[in-house]
This record gives structure tokens, sequence and C-alpha cells, in this order.
């Protein structure tokens, strides 16, 4: 299925010339240097096409012919490869570069040959058999340009003075080069008799893959092939069928593609079946966290937010029907392995995606009003929010949940939990976790005797585990009244102990809690917390739980965030009045 949907999205995108979808036979590549040749095939000069991206220096991407797999041997591209293949240049210091410069030559001949009557042919056969490495030597030898070619052994290819690459003189005649050797078969994928691939294209772009590319389809050791077959010929797909997905995948896999983002180590890309702008430029707005405007770091937030409410309302009845896949690919030595894949229509995107962000909606103060991102909820679980630290099948675990409507993996609560104790501390996205996990629980496992979680404080819940968070938030507000200036608060003792072996810590603060009521002065902040002292107690059953299970957990930091959000809540709102 995976590879029949990257098949159907290149047949969609090559069907429209702006996309510049490579045609078959073709790839877009970058070509830092062209060695530019007049008219009688003399060299003329070397051509840097890179520009300033940054501090980095970045090459014009070229429609050339697709390029060979290199593994190992000699093999030569087609009017394009690095100095060694295309002029006999040793920037490695091989002792092959003479063969590598032949097999250029013997891979180029029979265009050379057959298409003699072509300008642009003349001037390159010329120049190719007249001492190529000598003509740039003589003229561009000691040049800054031909140092960085030997030292990063730098792709070229050929320009004729005052014309286009020659790539692109000779695209018609390059497009109707056939190479097909090998066995028939039928297609997996398009379902037809045709030349079947032995060697899929490598597939470049996976962060943290192998720089020249790794495979999705592979097949190197007997015990994974069957029936006496070998290499890809264990899945039959067509040249044709080969060069589309790989293709389709490369292009979504680009620097820079609105189809890509990275989730902790699974590179991922996303697209539809058929044209549906909107949502398929936007779905990163779904998953990264909006960048911060400097003068009003809240605008960019809110202009998100505006955005993907608009998006999720107003997808039309064609675009909802429209097939949605979403892949994640991570590396593993010199292959690629599949994260994730995920498929269905926008419209069951677009509705799962709300579910999910209504999930974890929940109060928020003033300093924290930004949309909460995948990204940002995963870096919420692990040490100081860092991607590099999120394990990597929870990253897939997570986005399945959302993506399917399912409950969030138990992983990710237990690891947001840990994290709290290790920190003591419940921020908002913490406590938004939590009860979007809590919630998908109770909801689609029928637990409808159970109480969901709400979006701020709720006095009507009587479940223990919110109750114990609530007495605890009363507890440290007592303690914080008393001792305005206090640095720590029985947060950054006792919190871990509290929410997970109540009985052997609650008893201990309440006790401390008839001291700090006592240094009050004011009768009124007493009664206040007296008042709330006795609404928590008489939900709670006369024994104090002597444990707390991982979901209780969870609703006791659910509950300490909610109470602590009602006291500044009502402070805001008394200060709002007084005014």
């Amino acid at each position: 299925m995976i590879l029949q949907a990257l098949y159907d999205y290149y047949e969609r995108m090559s069907a429209d010339p702006a996309n510049n979808m490579a045609p078959e036979g073709f790839e877009w590549k970058e070509i830092p240097f062209l060695i530019v040749i007049d008219r009688e095939g003399r060299f003329v000069r070397l051509e840097d096409t890179r520009t300033l991206d940054g501090k980095k220096k970045v090459a014009k991407r070229f429609l050339v012919p697709q390029g060979e797999k290199k593994t190992s041997g000699i093999k030569a591209n087609l009017l394009w490869d690095g100095p060694d293949y295309v002029l006999g240049a040793n920037p490695r210091n091989r002792n092959d570069s003479a063969e590598r410069h032949n097999a250029f030559l013997t891979r180029l001949k029979p265009i050379l040959y057959n298409n003699k009557e072509i300008v642009a042919i003349k001037a390159l056969s010329r120049f190719l058999y007249s001492g190529p490495l000598k003509q740039v030597l003589d003229t561009s030898g000691d040049s800054h340009e031909w140092k960085e070619i030997l030292e990063g052994n730098l792709n070229l290819t050929f320009r004729l003075e005052g014309d286009n690459p020659i790539t692109d003189i000779l695209k018609d005649v390059l497009s109707n080069l056939k190479e097909y050797p090998g066995p028939r078969g039928l297609c997996l994928v398009k379902g037809e008799q045709s030349y079947i691939s032995r060697l899929h294209p490598a597939i470049k772009g996976v962060w943290g893959a192998q720089p020249s590319g790794a495979a999705l389809v592979s097949y190197n050791l007997p015990p994974f092939c069957s029936f006496g077959k070998e290499q890809n010929f264990n899945a039959p797909m067509s040249n044709s069928a080969t060069f589309a997905y790989t293709t389709a995948l490369n292009s979504l896999l680009l620097k820079g593609s609105d189809n890509r983002l990275q989730l902790g180590d699974a590179s991922t890309v996303f697209w539809t079946q058929k044209q549906a702008a909107r949502i398929e430029k936007q779905v990163k707005s779904f998953f990264a966290q909006p960048p911060k405007e400097k003068d009003d770091p809240n605008k960019g937030v809110a202009d998100a937010k505006q955005q993907l409410e608009s998006i999720l309302t107003g997808i039309t009845p064609e675009e909802s029907q429209a097939g949605f896949y979403i892949l994640g690919l991570a590396p593993n030595a010199a292959r690629i392995s599949v994260r994730f894949w995920h498929q269905g229509t926008v419209g069951e995107f677009a509705e799962n995606m709300r579910i999910h962000l209504a999930d974890l909606e929940i109060v928020a103060p003033q300093h924290d009003q930004q949309r909460m991102g995948l990204m940002y909820l995963l870096g919420a679980t692990v040490l100081d929010w860092k991607s590099d630290n999120i394990p990597p099948n929870i990253v897939g675990n997570v986005i399945r949940a959302i993506l399917s409507n399912a409950p969030y993996p138990e992983s990710f609560q237990n690891q947001c939990l840990r994290r709290i104790r290790a920190e003591q501390s419940v921020p908002r996205v913490r406590a938004a976790i939590l009860k979007a996990c809590i919630n998908r629980k109770l909801r689609l496992r029928n637990h409808k005797n159970e109480k969901e979680m709400t979006v701020s404080l709720d006095p009507s819940n009587s479940d223990p585990g919110y109750l114990l968070g609530r007495l605890f938030a009363v507890l440290e507000r007592i303690q914080e009244d008393a001792n305005p200036n206090i640095g720590a608060t029985i947060r950054e003792r006792f919190y871990g102990a509290a929410s997970s072996n109540p009985v052997a810590v609650f008893p201990q603060l309440l006790k401390l809690k008839n001291h700090h009521l006592a240094k009050l002065s004011n009768k009124g902040q007493v009664i206040n917390h007296e008042k709330r002292l006795a609404e928590i107690f008489d939900g709670l059953d006369t024994r104090m739980p002597s444990h707390l299970a991982m979901d209780e957990q969870a609703k006791f930091a659910i509950g300490y965030y909610h109470q602590r959000q009602s006291f500044f809540t009502k402070n805001v709102e008394s200060k709002g009045d007084q005014v």
C-alpha cells in the first residue's frame, strides 16, 4: 500500500508541469559546478552555481539523467558525475581514475556517435577527446573553484557557452534511451507485464541515514529470498513503477519540502490522494510548534490557531473524501525502516485532529497560551525537553493514536508522570497530556461509570486521585500564604511521595497545615482555606489510600493543576473587580 500510494502521488504530481516532477529516467540533482565549453569544444571556465543560504552554500538543482546506484565498483553517470569520472582527475588519490573516466566515455559514446549533427554533441565530443583535464588545469588549475571541486569531489556537468546546460539541450535525446535489461514479470504496483527492476534507486533525505541514500526495498542475503529469486526480483516492480515511487519519496523528503517534518528520529512525509492544497500544505501546523513573533510572542500562535480552525472547518466534501497518507521513516544502516504508516481520508484526519486538540484543551495561565504541537508535547515528557531524548517508538505510537482516534500509548502517560516526579512540576502541557490520556481511555474503553476530566476545576469530581491532588495544592497554598517569601514549598519535597503513597505523606502535611493556618493574620484567608479543605474531605473516604495506581497519579496531577489555576484565576478576577 505504501508503494502504491507513492506511485499514485507521482502520477498526480507529474501530470502538472508546474510541479517540476522529474520525468522517467531523470532526477533533480544539485550540481555545484558547470564546465563551460564553446561551440568548438574548447574549455572556457568553471561556473559556480551555488548561492548563499544563511552561512552555507547551496548548489542549483538541474534535471539530469538518473544516477547509478553506487555501492562498489565503477559505475558512471550519464553526462554528469564527479571530477574523476568526468575529467579523469584524481581527487582522492585513487589508482583507477583513468578507468573511471573511460567508463564515463563508454557510457556516453552511443549518444555522441548517434547524434553527431547536434552542435552541443559536436562540441562535447571535441572537448572530451582533446585532453579535458589538461584544458581545465591549464586555465583553472590554480583557481579556488578547482580546489573546491577536488577537495569535495563535487559533481560536474556541461554547459555550452551562451546556452543552457547540455542535459537540457539533449533532453529529448535522453528521453528516448531505454535501458531495461533483465527478466519480465507481473508488476505488483501496476498489475501489468513489464521489465522488472533488479535494484531500486536510493532514497535520500532520511535523517541519520547514509548521505548517499538508503534502500526502502532491498534483498541482499539468501534468507530474505524466495523461489530462487535474487535481490528485488523477490518483490517484482516494473522499472517505471520503481522510478515513480522513489522519485515521489525523494521529492517529499527534499530539504524545505512543505510535505516533510522531523518527528523525533522519524523523517515524516505526508500527502493526499487528490489535490487538496490547503490541507496538504498546512499539515505541519498540526504537528509543529508555531513560531513566535519577536514583537508579539502570541501573534504567531494566534495566527496558527486561527488558520488551523479555518482548515478543519472549511474542507469541501470532495476534499474530505480524498485519501490522506503519512509515512515515518527511520535510518537502519544501509536501509530505511518504516517507523509508522497511516492512511485514511482528509475528512478523517481533520476530525481526529479536532478531537485530539479538544482532548488537550485545559485551563491556561496568562503567560502560557500557546498551542501545543506534537513535538512540544513529546518534549515535555523527556529530560531537558530535547527531541534526542524521546524514545524512538513513542512518536509513531502517539501519531497512530491521534490519526486513528485511539487511546494514547501507556508509555506516553507514564513517561509524562515520571518527568513530573523528577522535576516536581506540573506545567500546563503535562496536565494537558494526562487529561487527554485519561479521557481517551475512559471514552474509548467504555468506562461510562467514570467521570472524564474537565477543562478547568471540577468541584463535583469525587475521584480519590483528583481530590488528593486538589488537597495537595490547597496545602501548598496555605504554606505560601503563611510564608510569602518561602523558597521551596511542600511540592519540591513531597510531591512524588504524595502522588504515589498518600497515606505516608498527607498525615504529616495536615499537621503542618495547622501550624501554617495559625500564622495567618487574615481570618478571611483562614476561613476560605478551611472551606476548601472541608469541600475536598467531604468527597474523600474516611481512610487515606495507601497507594495510587498510574491512572490515579495522573488524576492527582490534573487535580493539583486545576486547583492551582483556580487560585490564580480568582486572584486575577478579584484584581479586576477592584479596578
